[in-house]
């Protein structure tokens, strides 16, 4: 992104208190499972959840991709391919803006993993945990990335 074009704090919140924010979700799945991140900040604090982030004004979506994926992981993208979207509702309900997430499934990366101070480490799962964010979890259900623990109960947005 071109920094004539950032934003401050203030503008920022502004404006994404009034209209949809555009974010990109790292599906990364491996022989050990999908990898997912326990969040240290709000929204959704103590969370499993995707790495993503916000697309910035002028960026492409791989270019977004690859920024997130450095910033949040220190990995290097090769290769990603779109496969769908998650809207969260739940986040308009209790304040928290209103973001939609374009998923894409990380299909080549280099680099070790090392996620940033905004996650409490990661784990590779095949079972999704009990305490997913639930939009994301559904997500990865509906697309069979994850299987379904046999203790968990349907989540209702």
């Amino acid at each position: 992104m071109k920094d004539g074009y950032r934003l401050t704090k203030e503008d920022f919140n502004y404006i994404y208190g009034k209209v949809p924010r555009l974010n990109v979700e790292l599906v990364i799945r491996g022989d050990k499972g999908v990898l997912l991140t326990k969040r240290t900040i709000e929204p959704c604090k103590g969370l499993w959840h995707l790495p993503g982030g916000t697309v910035y004004y002028g960026d492409s979506f791989m270019d977004t991709v690859k920024r997130i994926a450095k910033r949040e992981l220190d990995i290097s993208v090769k290769e990603a391919e779109m496969i769908g979207y998650i809207e969260y509702s739940e986040h308009v309900k209790s304040g928290y803006g209103d973001p939609r997430g374009l998923s894409f499934l990380i299909t080549d990366y280099r680099g070790e993993i090392v996620p940033n101070d905004e996650s409490d480490g990661y784990e590779w799962f095949n079972v999704l945990p009990e305490n997913m964010h639930p939009h994301q979890g559904e997500f990865l259900l509906s697309k069979n990335l994850i299987e379904k623990s046999t203790q968990q109960i349907d989540f209702k947005a």
